[in-house]
């Protein structure tokens, strides 16, 4: 019981954070030219934390089963 309140809560937060990764303040400070891997800053911006938060979500859920 107090595990899966635990996922819940972490799970909670992850989207909290991607409600803000992907908020429009954050995106403006990426969104300028330049190259970044061969890719616009806000384009590689917006891979990399929708990467991230796949990943954390993951671990998370799949923490729980221990």
């Amino acid at each position: 019981m107090i595990r899966s309140r635990l996922t819940a809560q972490r799970l909670a937060f992850l989207f909290l954070l991607g409600c803000f990764f992907f908020n429009y303040p954050l995106l403006s400070v990426f969104n300028r030219s330049g190259d970044f891997f061969g890719m616009p800053p806000l384009y590689a911006w917006l891979m990399g934390s929708w990467l991230a938060l796949i990943v954390q979500m993951a671990w998370v859920v799949e923490s729980r089963k221990d």
